[in-house]
């Protein structure tokens, strides 16, 4: 099995973000690059490329960074996923105008990172907004007519999308968040696209009243790559565990050697991101090595 790690490592983000004496805006020289060699150091070869992070250094994706990445890949043997951005985008919005830069931002994205030939694209499909309808005290009827419209707009975004960029459907993974887990495995059908199954999201209620077992199985036939983190499972009355997800494996309800197991039996090969920070991560490989060491084989 594979395992990587984001690079959206917030500690190490923080400190490049901050003014150095006598600049008032954050190091316009932000090494992407840098940062992925710190990742692959600690051990991780495959990369998830956090598209947020041009809100804070917009040359993170700029030609000169892709070219420097490209090196790394080629010298190093580093593989790249791409997470699309999620702060401030709203793909699935009934607001077209902002639906339109939402996805004008998603494009600029995946062309600049074209280069890099990522395994694979992850996106949210929907994003606050259509949360916070989901979680909405309304009435059923008007609830799931605006979940409706909410899957809509998503399908109409990610079809200009895939238009304006080439890229294969099988090649943009959409992720299971914080909307109906249904509403999503049927988009995911309806366009051929391929899924990301974050597992925390999915423990800690984000996608309804399914549990990690279930999703999984109905994610399996398109499973382009897995979210790896723990949470506690909030059981079937679907409930959401608001800030409890994004740990260490062995800190939540994920049963390690039961979910790894199903996938070896189904033969996945694809990337396997921790969203953790580094140590978190290490801890996480030392949580499979315990009960799983033959999917770790090159690990210790």
């Amino acid at each position: 099995m594979r395992f990587g790690i984001m690079d959206m490592q917030m500690d190490l983000l923080v400190s490049a973000a901050i003014p150095s004496a006598g600049n008032q805006v954050p190091d316009a020289d932000f090494g992407h690059a840098t940062l992925v060699e710190r990742l692959f150091d600690a051990g991780f070869d495959l990369i998830e490329l956090g598209g947020d992070l041009s809100l804070f250094f917009p040359n993170s994706v700029a030609p000169q960074s892709i070219d420097r990445l490209a090196a790394l890949k080629e010298t190093r043997g580093v593989s790249y996923t791409v997470h699309l951005p999620l702060w401030s985008v709203e793909p699935s919005t009934l607001l077209n105008e902002v639906r339109e830069g939402s996805v004008a931002a998603l494009v600029k994205t995946i062309q600049a990172t074209l280069p890099l030939n990522p395994e694979m694209y992850v996106l949210h499909a929907t994003g606050a907004l259509a949360a916070e309808f989901y979680q909405m005290r309304i009435p059923d009827a008007a609830k799931s007519l605006l979940l409706r419209q909410f899957q809509h707009n998503a399908g109409e975004s990610i079809k200009t999308i895939l238009d304006a960029t080439g890229i294969q459907s099988r090649h943009l993974a959409i992720e299971t968040i914080e909307f109906p887990f249904e509403l999503t495995i049927e988009l995911a059908n309806l366009l051929d696209l391929s899924m990301c199954l974050d597992t925390g999201h999915v423990l800690v209620g984000f996608s309804g009243p399914v549990s990690l077992d279930e999703a999984l199985e109905f994610c399996l036939p398109r499973l382009g790559e897995i979210h790896l983190h723990d949470g506690p499972w909030q059981g079937p009355e679907r409930q959401i565990g608001y800030g409890q997800d994004h740990q260490p494996l062995g800190s939540g309800d994920l049963d390690i050697p039961r979910f790894l197991d199903r996938l070896a039996q189904a033969s996945y090969d694809g990337p396997i991101i921790f969203e953790l920070s580094i140590p978190e991560a290490l801890k996480s490989m030392d949580a499979i090595w315990d009960v799983r060491p033959q999917y770790l084989p090159t690990y210790r």
